[in-house]
């Protein structure tokens, strides 16, 4: 650890190296232990520091800035709303199943006779063969 990186987490973290980052810790006891009067000098300011920002009293927010931010802050959405989409996709998805097994249903019912007659016709457009597939014969 260089001593300029040492400055840094003393000023970021303070005087008390137990409430540094972890992976910082090891390095800072060698630095400590190669230096330790300019160290402690380090650590001994950070403390000052801690300690007059512990003395001072908390910040408070006036009624106006709080009135300001409560007027800009997003209003919650309704709770009826929050269901409204997943039913409207389950009622889409419930329908679009239905029109399926209805188009199944039609396209499977096949006449009692002459079935490739009628299948043949509707190609073709012949109306005798499709009226005869009918019932209503030719």
């Amino acid at each position: 650890m260089t001593p300029e990186r040492f400055e840094t987490l003393a000023e970021a973290f303070g005087g008390d190296v137990a409430r540094w980052p972890p992976a910082e810790r090891d390095a800072a006891a060698e630095l400590m232990t190669a230096r330790p009067e300019w160290a402690q000098g380090v650590l001994a300011l950070a403390r000052g520091l801690d300690a007059a920002l512990d003395a001072a009293p908390p910040p408070r927010a006036d009624a106006a800035l709080a009135g300001r931010i409560l007027a800009t802050a997003p209003r919650p959405r309704r709770r009826w709303t929050g269901w409204l989409v997943p039913a409207g996709m389950g009622a889409g998805l419930a329908a679009a199943c239905a029109a399926g097994l209805l188009a199944g249903a039609q396209f499977s019912a096949r006449p009692a006779g002459g079935e490739s007659d009628a299948i043949v016709a509707t190609i073709a457009g012949d109306d005798v063969a499709i009226a005869y597939a009918l019932g209503e014969g030719a």
